[in-house]
């Protein structure tokens, strides 16, 4: 009963994006095709609050839910795999229209079909998973 709070937080956020239209398939089309600023505003804004809530945390030291310091270790600086990571990750969203947090928002709104999608999501992640070692990094 102890992360009733999270699932909460979590069908809020869902609202959130569903009101937003930040999970529409036409929205994302636009953005991709450079109709509309829509998107690239809802992007700007998650980015300027991570980096703001990422701050406060190591600034203030906040703790988890347990009483355990949060501890957030720096990136390594290895470009061409973030590069390599995101440009894939652009092209499967441009491809499905959808990033992996509105897949469920998607399911959760009655759209059956990206059930396929996840599905190519959850296999995608069990490959790389199986083949990691093998990878460059």
């Amino acid at each position: 009963m102890k992360l009733v709070r999270f699932i909460i937080v979590g069908f809020i956020f869902g609202i959130v994006l569903t009101k937003a239209e930040a999970v529409s398939w036409y929205r994302i089309f636009e953005m991709f095709h450079f109709q509309s600023f829509h998107m690239y505003g809802v992007i700007f804004t998650a980015i300027v609050t991570g980096v703001v809530g990422i701050r406060f945390i190591k600034k203030k030291e906040v703790k988890d839910y347990k009483g355990k310091p949060i501890e957030i270790m720096d990136k390594e600086k290895a470009k061409f795999r973030y590069i390599t990571g995101g440009v894939m990750f652009g092209i499967g969203w441009g491809i499905v229209g959808a990033c992996p947090g509105p897949i469920f928002i998607l399911l959760g709104s009655g759209i059956a079909t990206v059930g396929i999608v996840l599905l190519g999501a959850l296999v995608g992640n069990f490959i790389y998973g199986v083949l990691r070692d093998k990878l460059p990094h």
